[in-house]
């Protein structure tokens, strides 16, 4: 059996293609309230409570929404989404982490990223696939059912951007795709 894969998810599928013509649409503000969100909605519930990268995931979707309220600055919130990637990196490196919760925890640690790097936008959603499927489907499931499911999450996302979407953004993200 080969080991899960960190990302779900098909960069050229029309769902794909679809959310990056619409991130590109919006602003830093609206992707940033979007995928913290999303993050907090989705994925931090599939990372165990008494554990402590919930804690940190926690901690670090309270400060952007701090910051989200103006109640930090970029300078101010860096650090600590500096942390939550390293907090993430300590738990992939244990190689004991369990796949669903090492996938949620990047999930929720890129997408409060996204208030520093609007790409972000995108690269959560991949993880959050991987760790919606693998915690529906189970990390041994076959490739073809994971696809399926993380799909369909990128597609309950894409509804949840069109939904939120703010029509004729006046200050809409510039973004050069690198995938």
């Amino acid at each position: 059996m080969s080991a899960p894969r960190k990302m779900l998810g098909d960069i050229n599928s029309p769902t794909t293609t679809a959310l990056m013509r619409l991130i590109e649409t919006q602003s830093k503000g609206t992707l940033t309230r979007w995928a913290a969100a999303r993050a907090q909605e989705r994925y931090l519930p599939l990372i165990p409570k008494d554990t402590d990268i919930f804690a940190s995931m926690d901690r670090t979707l309270s400060a952007v929404e701090s910051f989200l309220k103006k109640e930090l600055t970029q300078k101010e919130l860096k650090p600590v989404l500096t942390e939550a990637r390293s907090e993430v990196k300590r738990l992939a490196d244990s190689q004991t982490a369990d796949p669903v919760t090492l996938a949620a925890a990047r999930a929720v640690s890129t997408a409060c990223a996204v208030a520093q790097t609007p790409s972000n936008a995108l690269g959560f959603l991949f993880y959050g696939a991987a760790a919606c499927a693998y915690h529906s489907a189970g990390i041994s499931a076959p490739a073809d059912i994971c696809d399926r499911l993380a799909e369909e999450e990128l597609k309950k996302a894409l509804q949840s951007l069109r939904e939120i979407a703010v029509p004729d953004e006046s200050h809409p993200v510039s973004i050069r795709w690198n995938c």
